[in-house]
Protein backbone atom coordinates (compact mmCIF):
# COMPACT_ATOMS: atom_id res chain seq x y z
CA UNK A 1 0.00 0.00 0.00
CA UNK A 2 1.35 3.41 -0.99
CA UNK A 3 2.15 5.57 2.06
CA UNK A 4 1.89 9.35 1.73
CA UNK A 5 1.91 12.28 4.12
CA UNK A 6 -1.37 13.75 2.85
CA UNK A 7 -4.08 12.16 0.69
CA UNK A 8 -6.71 14.42 -0.88
CA UNK A 9 -9.88 12.80 -2.21
CA UNK A 10 -11.65 14.68 -5.00
CA UNK A 11 -9.92 16.91 -7.57
CA UNK A 12 -12.43 19.74 -7.25
CA UNK A 13 -10.94 23.23 -7.16
CA UNK A 14 -10.77 22.82 -3.37
CA UNK A 15 -8.99 19.49 -3.79
CA UNK A 16 -6.46 20.93 -6.21
CA UNK A 17 -5.73 23.86 -3.90
CA UNK A 18 -5.44 21.60 -0.84
CA UNK A 19 -3.06 19.19 -2.60
CA UNK A 20 -0.92 21.98 -4.04
CA UNK A 21 -0.76 23.83 -0.71
CA UNK A 22 0.39 20.70 1.12
CA UNK A 23 2.90 19.76 -1.58
CA UNK A 24 4.35 23.27 -1.64
CA UNK A 25 5.12 22.72 2.04
CA UNK A 26 7.25 19.76 0.99
CA UNK A 27 4.86 16.98 1.97
CA UNK A 28 4.38 13.82 -0.09
CA UNK A 29 0.85 14.47 -1.40
CA UNK A 30 -1.50 12.27 -3.42
CA UNK A 31 -4.67 13.55 -5.11
CA UNK A 32 -7.26 10.85 -5.82
CA UNK A 33 -9.88 11.65 -8.47
CA UNK A 34 -12.62 9.16 -9.43
CA UNK A 35 -13.01 10.80 -12.86
CA UNK A 36 -10.56 11.91 -15.54
CA UNK A 37 -10.40 15.67 -14.93
CA UNK A 38 -9.32 18.19 -12.31
CA UNK A 39 -11.08 21.38 -11.26
CA UNK A 40 -14.63 20.24 -10.55
CA UNK A 41 -17.12 22.90 -11.59
CA UNK A 42 -14.41 25.55 -12.13
CA UNK A 43 -13.29 23.56 -15.17
CA UNK A 44 -16.60 21.77 -15.63
CA UNK A 45 -18.88 24.42 -17.07
CA UNK A 46 -19.19 27.03 -14.34
CA UNK A 47 -17.08 29.60 -16.12
CA UNK A 48 -18.94 32.59 -14.68
CA UNK A 49 -17.20 33.18 -11.35
CA UNK A 50 -19.52 34.04 -8.44
CA UNK A 51 -17.28 36.27 -6.34
CA UNK A 52 -19.53 38.58 -4.34
CA UNK A 53 -17.28 41.23 -2.74
CA UNK A 54 -13.89 41.03 -4.47
CA UNK A 55 -12.17 42.46 -1.37
CA UNK A 56 -12.43 39.08 0.38
CA UNK A 57 -10.72 37.24 -2.47
CA UNK A 58 -7.26 36.11 -1.43
CA UNK A 59 -4.80 33.27 -1.22
CA UNK A 60 -5.00 30.65 -3.94
CA UNK A 61 -8.34 31.98 -5.19
CA UNK A 62 -6.63 35.28 -5.97
CA UNK A 63 -3.69 33.37 -7.41
CA UNK A 64 -6.05 31.50 -9.73
CA UNK A 65 -7.75 34.75 -10.76
CA UNK A 66 -4.36 36.22 -11.62
CA UNK A 67 -3.40 33.08 -13.56
CA UNK A 68 -6.59 33.43 -15.62
CA UNK A 69 -5.76 37.07 -16.36
CA UNK A 70 -2.22 36.11 -17.35
CA UNK A 71 -3.51 33.38 -19.67
CA UNK A 72 -5.46 35.98 -21.67
CA UNK A 73 -3.16 38.96 -21.22
CA UNK A 74 -5.83 41.04 -19.45
CA UNK A 75 -6.36 42.57 -16.02
CA UNK A 76 -7.85 40.36 -13.27
CA UNK A 77 -11.64 40.40 -13.49
CA UNK A 78 -11.70 41.49 -17.14
CA UNK A 79 -13.66 38.35 -18.01
CA UNK A 80 -16.39 36.77 -15.87
CA UNK A 81 -14.22 33.66 -15.76
CA UNK A 82 -12.01 31.39 -17.86
CA UNK A 83 -12.90 28.94 -20.58
CA UNK A 84 -13.16 25.45 -19.07
CA UNK A 85 -10.07 24.06 -20.78
CA UNK A 86 -8.01 27.04 -19.64
CA UNK A 87 -9.13 26.58 -16.03
CA UNK A 88 -8.13 22.92 -16.13
CA UNK A 89 -4.80 23.73 -17.77
CA UNK A 90 -3.97 26.15 -14.94
CA UNK A 91 -4.83 23.59 -12.27
CA UNK A 92 -2.83 20.85 -13.98
CA UNK A 93 0.20 23.14 -14.20
CA UNK A 94 -0.07 23.90 -10.48
CA UNK A 95 -0.21 20.21 -9.61
CA UNK A 96 2.73 19.37 -11.83
CA UNK A 97 4.93 22.17 -10.52
CA UNK A 98 4.10 21.30 -6.90
CA UNK A 99 4.92 17.63 -7.46
CA UNK A 100 1.50 16.27 -6.51
CA UNK A 101 0.86 12.67 -7.53
CA UNK A 102 -2.52 12.73 -9.28
CA UNK A 103 -4.35 9.43 -9.64
CA UNK A 104 -7.30 9.43 -12.06
CA UNK A 105 -9.99 6.76 -12.16
CA UNK A 106 -9.58 6.32 -8.41
CA UNK A 107 -12.85 5.53 -6.65
CA UNK A 108 -12.86 5.85 -2.88
CA UNK A 109 -13.14 2.10 -2.33
CA UNK A 110 -12.53 0.78 1.17
CA UNK A 111 -11.87 3.26 3.95
CA UNK A 112 -9.89 1.75 6.83
CA UNK A 113 -10.18 3.40 10.24
CA UNK A 114 -8.63 2.75 13.63
CA UNK A 115 -10.14 4.51 16.61
CA UNK A 116 -10.74 8.11 15.65
CA UNK A 117 -8.31 8.11 12.72
CA UNK A 118 -8.45 7.17 9.06
CA UNK A 119 -5.67 4.73 8.21
CA UNK A 120 -6.20 4.34 4.48
CA UNK A 121 -8.62 5.31 1.71
CA UNK A 122 -8.69 4.22 -1.92
CA UNK A 123 -5.69 2.00 -1.34
CA UNK A 124 -3.52 4.86 -0.02
CA UNK A 125 -2.35 5.33 3.56
CA UNK A 126 -1.54 8.76 5.00
CA UNK A 127 -1.15 10.73 8.17
CA UNK A 128 -3.88 13.19 7.22
CA UNK A 129 -6.73 13.07 4.71
CA UNK A 130 -8.69 15.82 2.99
CA UNK A 131 -12.21 15.14 1.69
CA UNK A 132 -12.60 17.69 -1.11
CA UNK A 133 -15.40 15.87 -2.94
CA UNK A 134 -18.73 17.56 -3.59
CA UNK A 135 -20.49 14.53 -2.09
CA UNK A 136 -18.59 14.07 1.20
CA UNK A 137 -18.05 10.35 0.58
CA UNK A 138 -14.84 10.08 2.60
CA UNK A 139 -16.25 11.83 5.64
CA UNK A 140 -19.31 9.58 5.56
CA UNK A 141 -17.22 6.41 5.18
CA UNK A 142 -15.09 7.53 8.12
CA UNK A 143 -18.16 7.74 10.35
CA UNK A 144 -18.29 11.53 10.56
CA UNK A 145 -21.75 12.95 11.29
CA UNK A 146 -23.50 14.95 8.58
CA UNK A 147 -26.84 16.24 7.38
CA UNK A 148 -28.48 16.22 3.96
CA UNK A 149 -31.08 18.70 2.78
CA UNK A 150 -32.82 21.63 4.33
CA UNK A 151 -33.60 21.60 8.02
CA UNK A 152 -36.68 22.68 9.93
CA UNK A 153 -36.86 26.39 10.67
CA UNK A 154 -37.06 25.66 14.38
CA UNK A 155 -33.70 23.82 14.52
CA UNK A 156 -31.51 26.93 14.45
CA UNK A 157 -34.18 29.62 14.42
CA UNK A 158 -33.22 30.59 10.89
CA UNK A 159 -35.60 32.88 9.02
CA UNK A 160 -34.95 31.25 5.65
CA UNK A 161 -34.79 27.57 6.65
CA UNK A 162 -37.21 24.86 5.61
CA UNK A 163 -39.74 24.76 2.85
CA UNK A 164 -40.32 28.16 1.29
CA UNK A 165 -43.54 29.95 0.51
CA UNK A 166 -44.64 29.72 -3.12
CA UNK A 167 -44.39 33.28 -4.42
CA UNK A 168 -44.12 34.92 -7.85
CA UNK A 169 -40.63 35.36 -9.25
CA UNK A 170 -38.35 34.96 -12.24
CA UNK A 171 -37.57 31.34 -11.35
CA UNK A 172 -41.16 30.35 -10.56
CA UNK A 173 -43.79 28.96 -12.90
CA UNK A 174 -46.54 31.39 -13.90
CA UNK A 175 -49.97 30.52 -12.51
CA UNK A 176 -52.77 28.45 -14.02
CA UNK A 177 -50.70 25.84 -15.88
CA UNK A 178 -52.15 22.39 -15.22
CA UNK A 179 -49.80 19.55 -14.16
CA UNK A 180 -52.07 16.84 -15.59
CA UNK A 181 -52.52 15.12 -18.92
CA UNK A 182 -56.00 14.71 -20.36
CA UNK A 183 -56.24 11.24 -18.72
CA UNK A 184 -55.54 12.72 -15.27
CA UNK A 185 -51.98 11.41 -14.93
CA UNK A 186 -49.13 13.70 -13.96
CA UNK A 187 -46.95 15.29 -16.64
CA UNK A 188 -43.24 14.46 -16.78
CA UNK A 189 -40.93 16.93 -15.00
CA UNK A 190 -43.46 17.55 -12.23
CA UNK A 191 -42.95 15.85 -8.86
CA UNK A 192 -46.00 14.37 -7.17
CA UNK A 193 -47.15 14.48 -3.59
CA UNK A 194 -47.87 17.27 -1.17
CA UNK A 195 -45.11 19.66 -0.13
CA UNK A 196 -44.04 19.90 3.50
CA UNK A 197 -45.52 22.72 5.54
CA UNK A 198 -43.88 26.13 5.12
CA UNK A 199 -40.78 26.26 7.34
CA UNK A 200 -40.61 22.51 7.79
CA UNK A 201 -37.49 20.52 6.99
CA UNK A 202 -38.02 18.05 4.18
CA UNK A 203 -34.49 16.91 3.27
CA UNK A 204 -34.68 18.68 -0.08
CA UNK A 205 -31.44 19.78 -1.72
CA UNK A 206 -30.91 22.57 -4.22
CA UNK A 207 -31.50 21.40 -7.77
CA UNK A 208 -28.61 20.02 -9.82
CA UNK A 209 -27.92 20.51 -13.50
CA UNK A 210 -25.22 20.95 -16.12
CA UNK A 211 -23.70 24.38 -16.75
CA UNK A 212 -23.30 24.04 -20.50
CA UNK A 213 -20.55 26.00 -22.25
CA UNK A 214 -21.83 27.36 -25.58
CA UNK A 215 -20.32 29.15 -28.55
CA UNK A 216 -21.26 30.97 -31.74
CA UNK A 217 -17.99 30.02 -33.47
CA UNK A 218 -18.27 28.65 -37.04
CA UNK A 219 -17.03 25.22 -35.89
CA UNK A 220 -19.62 24.91 -33.10
CA UNK A 221 -21.40 21.58 -32.62
CA UNK A 222 -25.14 22.04 -33.30
CA UNK A 223 -27.76 20.98 -30.76
CA UNK A 224 -28.97 17.67 -32.11
CA UNK A 225 -31.78 15.24 -31.31
CA UNK A 226 -30.52 12.57 -28.94
CA UNK A 227 -31.49 8.97 -29.83
CA UNK A 228 -33.51 8.70 -26.60
CA UNK A 229 -35.29 12.03 -26.99
CA UNK A 230 -38.92 11.76 -25.80
CA UNK A 231 -41.36 14.26 -27.30
CA UNK A 232 -43.92 13.76 -24.55
CA UNK A 233 -41.33 14.54 -21.86
CA UNK A 234 -41.41 18.19 -22.98
CA UNK A 235 -45.17 18.79 -22.84
CA UNK A 236 -44.76 20.95 -19.73
CA UNK A 237 -42.45 23.26 -21.67
CA UNK A 238 -44.96 23.51 -24.50
CA UNK A 239 -47.69 24.47 -22.05
CA UNK A 240 -45.42 27.17 -20.60
CA UNK A 241 -44.75 28.71 -24.01
CA UNK A 242 -48.43 28.52 -24.99
CA UNK A 243 -49.33 30.26 -21.74
CA UNK A 244 -46.81 33.02 -22.36
CA UNK A 245 -48.12 33.45 -25.91
CA UNK A 246 -51.69 33.80 -24.62
CA UNK A 247 -50.51 36.37 -22.08
CA UNK A 248 -48.56 38.35 -24.67
CA UNK A 249 -45.21 37.50 -23.09
CA UNK A 250 -42.26 37.21 -25.48
CA UNK A 251 -39.49 35.27 -23.72
CA UNK A 252 -35.91 35.85 -24.83
CA UNK A 253 -33.59 32.90 -25.37
CA UNK A 254 -30.95 34.57 -23.23
CA UNK A 255 -33.32 34.64 -20.27
CA UNK A 256 -33.94 30.91 -20.61
CA UNK A 257 -30.40 29.54 -20.70
CA UNK A 258 -28.14 32.53 -20.18
CA UNK A 259 -26.75 33.31 -23.63
CA UNK A 260 -24.50 36.14 -22.50
CA UNK A 261 -21.02 35.98 -24.12
CA UNK A 262 -19.35 36.44 -20.74
CA UNK A 263 -16.35 34.16 -21.30
CA UNK A 264 -13.33 34.73 -23.55
CA UNK A 265 -13.54 34.00 -27.26
CA UNK A 266 -17.28 34.63 -27.44
CA UNK A 267 -18.31 31.67 -25.29
CA UNK A 268 -21.01 31.69 -22.65
CA UNK A 269 -21.73 29.73 -19.50
CA UNK A 270 -25.31 28.46 -19.82
CA UNK A 271 -27.11 28.99 -16.53
CA UNK A 272 -30.59 28.31 -15.15
CA UNK A 273 -32.36 31.66 -15.32
CA UNK A 274 -36.06 30.92 -15.57
CA UNK A 275 -38.87 28.55 -14.57
CA UNK A 276 -37.92 25.98 -17.21
CA UNK A 277 -34.16 25.62 -17.41
CA UNK A 278 -31.03 23.47 -17.23
CA UNK A 279 -31.81 22.73 -13.58
CA UNK A 280 -33.72 19.50 -13.02
CA UNK A 281 -36.54 20.10 -10.53
CA UNK A 282 -38.26 16.70 -10.29
CA UNK A 283 -36.63 15.92 -6.87
CA UNK A 284 -34.30 13.35 -8.43
CA UNK A 285 -31.34 15.18 -6.86
CA UNK A 286 -32.73 14.58 -3.35
CA UNK A 287 -31.58 10.96 -3.44
CA UNK A 288 -28.12 11.68 -4.86
CA UNK A 289 -26.06 12.51 -1.72
CA UNK A 290 -26.56 9.14 -0.02
CA UNK A 291 -27.02 7.06 -3.19
CA UNK A 292 -24.63 4.31 -4.26
CA UNK A 293 -22.52 4.49 -7.43
CA UNK A 294 -25.13 2.88 -9.69
CA UNK A 295 -27.96 5.13 -8.57
CA UNK A 296 -25.76 8.22 -8.79
CA UNK A 297 -24.82 7.36 -12.35
CA UNK A 298 -28.50 6.97 -13.24
CA UNK A 299 -29.22 10.40 -11.72
CA UNK A 300 -26.22 11.93 -13.49
CA UNK A 301 -27.34 10.63 -16.87
CA UNK A 302 -30.87 11.85 -16.18
CA UNK A 303 -29.46 15.37 -15.70
CA UNK A 304 -27.12 15.12 -18.70
CA UNK A 305 -29.92 13.98 -20.99
CA UNK A 306 -32.09 16.80 -19.66
CA UNK A 307 -29.44 19.34 -20.72
CA UNK A 308 -29.04 17.81 -24.17
CA UNK A 309 -32.76 17.51 -24.74
CA UNK A 310 -33.63 20.97 -23.41
CA UNK A 311 -31.23 22.61 -25.86
CA UNK A 312 -32.71 20.58 -28.73
CA UNK A 313 -36.27 21.32 -27.58
CA UNK A 314 -35.65 25.07 -27.39
CA UNK A 315 -34.00 25.12 -30.81
CA UNK A 316 -36.52 22.96 -32.69
CA UNK A 317 -39.97 22.54 -31.14
CA UNK A 318 -42.78 24.39 -33.00
CA UNK A 319 -44.33 25.56 -29.73
CA UNK A 320 -41.14 27.42 -28.83
CA UNK A 321 -41.31 31.02 -30.13
CA UNK A 322 -39.60 31.47 -33.48
CA UNK A 323 -37.32 34.18 -32.08
CA UNK A 324 -36.04 31.79 -29.39
CA UNK A 325 -35.42 29.04 -31.93
CA UNK A 326 -33.62 31.48 -34.23
CA UNK A 327 -31.36 32.69 -31.43
CA UNK A 328 -30.54 29.12 -30.32
CA UNK A 329 -29.64 28.30 -33.92
CA UNK A 330 -26.75 30.78 -33.63
CA UNK A 331 -25.27 28.79 -30.77
CA UNK A 332 -23.83 25.34 -30.30
CA UNK A 333 -21.36 23.38 -28.21
CA UNK A 334 -17.75 24.56 -28.53
CA UNK A 335 -15.55 22.20 -30.54
CA UNK A 336 -12.54 22.89 -28.29
CA UNK A 337 -14.25 22.07 -24.98
CA UNK A 338 -15.01 18.68 -23.37
CA UNK A 339 -13.89 16.69 -26.39
CA UNK A 340 -13.84 13.41 -24.43
CA UNK A 341 -17.41 13.86 -23.10
CA UNK A 342 -19.25 14.77 -26.29
CA UNK A 343 -18.58 18.51 -25.79
CA UNK A 344 -20.82 18.52 -22.73
CA UNK A 345 -19.26 19.11 -19.28
CA UNK A 346 -17.61 16.28 -17.38
CA UNK A 347 -18.99 17.55 -14.06
CA UNK A 348 -22.56 17.48 -12.77
CA UNK A 349 -23.30 20.66 -10.80
CA UNK A 350 -23.86 19.16 -7.35
CA UNK A 351 -24.94 22.36 -5.62
CA UNK A 352 -25.09 20.64 -2.24
CA UNK A 353 -24.88 17.10 -0.93
CA UNK A 354 -23.72 16.09 2.54
CA UNK A 355 -22.86 18.81 5.04
CA UNK A 356 -20.61 17.86 7.93
CA UNK A 357 -21.55 18.38 11.57
CA UNK A 358 -18.15 19.59 12.69
CA UNK A 359 -16.44 21.38 15.56
CA UNK A 360 -18.22 24.63 14.61
CA UNK A 361 -21.55 24.65 12.79
CA UNK A 362 -22.32 27.77 10.79
CA UNK A 363 -25.89 28.99 10.46
CA UNK A 364 -27.72 31.83 8.78
CA UNK A 365 -27.13 33.96 11.88
CA UNK A 366 -23.34 33.74 11.57
CA UNK A 367 -23.46 35.04 8.00
CA UNK A 368 -26.11 37.71 8.52
CA UNK A 369 -24.63 39.04 11.78
CA UNK A 370 -20.99 38.45 10.84
CA UNK A 371 -19.76 36.38 13.80
CA UNK A 372 -16.15 37.47 14.57
CA UNK A 373 -14.56 34.02 14.73
CA UNK A 374 -11.11 33.98 16.32
CA UNK A 375 -10.08 31.01 14.17
CA UNK A 376 -11.00 32.65 10.84
CA UNK A 377 -9.27 31.04 7.84
CA UNK A 378 -11.15 32.70 4.96
CA UNK A 379 -13.98 35.08 4.19
CA UNK A 380 -17.14 34.78 2.16
CA UNK A 381 -19.45 37.41 0.76
CA UNK A 382 -21.81 35.92 -1.81
CA UNK A 383 -25.50 36.31 -1.03
CA UNK A 384 -27.56 33.47 0.40
CA UNK A 385 -28.29 31.77 -2.90
CA UNK A 386 -30.69 28.86 -2.60
CA UNK A 387 -31.60 27.56 -6.01
CA UNK A 388 -34.98 25.98 -6.77
CA UNK A 389 -35.57 22.81 -4.76
CA UNK A 390 -38.60 21.29 -6.50
CA UNK A 391 -41.25 21.66 -9.17
CA UNK A 392 -44.52 20.14 -8.01
CA UNK A 393 -48.20 21.08 -7.97
CA UNK A 394 -50.95 22.13 -5.62
CA UNK A 395 -54.61 23.03 -5.66
CA UNK A 396 -55.63 26.68 -5.69
CA UNK A 397 -59.06 26.98 -4.13
CA UNK A 398 -61.11 28.97 -6.61
CA UNK A 399 -64.89 28.95 -7.06
CA UNK A 400 -66.52 26.64 -7.88
CA UNK A 401 -63.81 23.95 -7.95
CA UNK A 402 -60.13 23.82 -6.90
CA UNK A 403 -57.68 24.41 -9.75
CA UNK A 404 -54.53 22.22 -9.97
CA UNK A 405 -51.46 24.30 -10.76
CA UNK A 406 -47.74 23.69 -11.39
CA UNK A 407 -45.54 25.48 -8.83
CA UNK A 408 -41.79 25.91 -8.39
CA UNK A 409 -40.50 26.19 -4.85
CA UNK A 410 -37.27 26.94 -3.00
CA UNK A 411 -35.53 29.82 -4.77
CA UNK A 412 -34.10 32.48 -2.50
CA UNK A 413 -31.54 35.30 -2.83
CA UNK A 414 -30.65 37.43 0.20
CA UNK A 415 -27.64 39.73 0.35
CA UNK A 416 -25.11 39.45 3.18
CA UNK A 417 -22.10 41.56 4.12
CA UNK A 418 -18.64 39.92 3.99
CA UNK A 419 -18.39 37.30 6.75
CA UNK A 420 -15.71 35.13 8.35
CA UNK A 421 -15.38 31.36 8.00
CA UNK A 422 -13.76 29.61 10.98
CA UNK A 423 -11.34 26.69 10.99
CA UNK A 424 -13.78 24.75 13.15
CA UNK A 425 -16.19 24.54 10.21
CA UNK A 426 -13.80 22.40 8.14
CA UNK A 427 -12.80 19.84 10.79
CA UNK A 428 -14.94 17.05 12.27
CA UNK A 429 -15.75 16.70 15.93
CA UNK A 430 -12.65 15.49 17.72
CA UNK A 431 -14.23 12.25 18.93
CA UNK A 432 -15.32 11.29 15.40
CA UNK A 433 -12.15 11.80 13.35
CA UNK A 434 -8.79 13.34 14.24
CA UNK A 435 -7.05 13.36 10.84
CA UNK A 436 -9.61 14.62 8.30
CA UNK A 437 -10.15 18.12 6.90
CA UNK A 438 -13.27 18.95 4.84
CA UNK A 439 -13.17 22.15 2.72
CA UNK A 440 -16.25 21.50 0.54
CA UNK A 441 -18.93 19.71 2.58
CA UNK A 442 -18.31 22.16 5.40
CA UNK A 443 -20.13 22.23 8.71
CA UNK A 444 -23.01 24.55 7.93
CA UNK A 445 -26.77 24.64 7.75
CA UNK A 446 -28.54 24.47 4.41
CA UNK A 447 -29.05 28.24 4.45
CA UNK A 448 -25.46 29.12 5.40
CA UNK A 449 -24.08 26.62 2.90
CA UNK A 450 -25.98 28.34 0.08
CA UNK A 451 -23.47 31.20 0.25
CA UNK A 452 -20.32 29.29 1.22
CA UNK A 453 -20.73 26.86 -1.71
CA UNK A 454 -19.17 29.16 -4.32
CA UNK A 455 -16.04 27.96 -6.12
CA UNK A 456 -13.84 30.84 -4.93
CA UNK A 457 -14.71 29.97 -1.32
CA UNK A 458 -13.83 26.33 -2.04
CA UNK A 459 -10.45 27.45 -3.40
CA UNK A 460 -9.70 29.52 -0.29
CA UNK A 461 -10.94 26.80 2.07
CA UNK A 462 -8.97 24.18 0.11
CA UNK A 463 -5.86 26.32 0.53
CA UNK A 464 -6.42 26.47 4.30
CA UNK A 465 -7.21 22.75 4.43
CA UNK A 466 -3.97 21.86 2.65
CA UNK A 467 -1.85 23.96 5.01
CA UNK A 468 -3.66 22.56 8.05
CA UNK A 469 -3.21 19.00 6.78
CA UNK A 470 0.49 19.68 6.22
CA UNK A 471 0.89 21.05 9.74
CA UNK A 472 -0.95 18.10 11.30
CA UNK A 473 0.94 15.52 9.21
CA UNK A 474 4.28 17.11 10.07
CA UNK A 475 3.60 17.27 13.81
CA UNK A 476 1.49 14.16 14.29
CA UNK A 477 -1.18 16.26 15.98
CA UNK A 478 -4.90 15.87 15.51
CA UNK A 479 -6.29 18.35 12.99
CA UNK A 480 -8.29 19.86 15.85
CA UNK A 481 -4.99 20.70 17.60
CA UNK A 482 -3.15 22.48 14.82
CA UNK A 483 -1.70 25.86 15.73
CA UNK A 484 -4.42 28.06 14.27
CA UNK A 485 -2.45 31.25 14.89
CA UNK A 486 0.46 29.82 12.87
CA UNK A 487 -1.99 28.67 10.18
CA UNK A 488 -3.49 32.16 10.00
CA UNK A 489 -0.03 33.71 9.74
CA UNK A 490 0.86 31.39 6.86
CA UNK A 491 -2.42 32.18 5.12
CA UNK A 492 -1.90 35.91 5.50
CA UNK A 493 1.60 35.58 4.07
CA UNK A 494 0.02 33.92 1.01
CA UNK A 495 -2.47 36.77 0.61
CA UNK A 496 -5.50 35.24 2.29
CA UNK A 497 -7.94 37.86 3.58
CA UNK A 498 -9.05 37.12 7.15
CA UNK A 499 -10.73 40.43 7.98
CA UNK A 500 -11.75 43.71 6.36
Amino acid sequence: MRQADVVVYGATSAGVCAAVAAARRGLDTVLLEPGRHVGGMTSGGLGYTDIGDARVLGGMAAEFRQAVADAYGVAPGHYAGPEPHVAERIFLSWLERAGVEVVFGAPLGEVVTSGERIVAAGGYAAGVFVDASYEGDLLAAAGVSYRVGREDRSLHGETFAGRREVVPGMHNFPPWISPFRADGTLLPQVADGPMAEVGAGDGGVMSYGYRVCMSTAPDRIPFERRPGYDEEHWELGRRLFRHWREQGVEPRAGRLVGLEPNLPNGKCDGNSLGPFSLSVLDRSAWAYPDAGPGERERIRLHHLHHAQDLLYFLSSDPDVPAAVRAELARWGLPADEFADTGHLPHQLYVREARRMLGETHLTEHDLVRGTPWRDTIAMGSYHLDIREVQRTWRYVYEHPDPVPMVVTEGYLSVGVAPYRIPYGAIVPRREECANLVVPVCVSASHVAFSSIRMEVQYQMLGHAAGLAAAQAAGSGKAVQDVDVAALQEELRAAGQVLSL
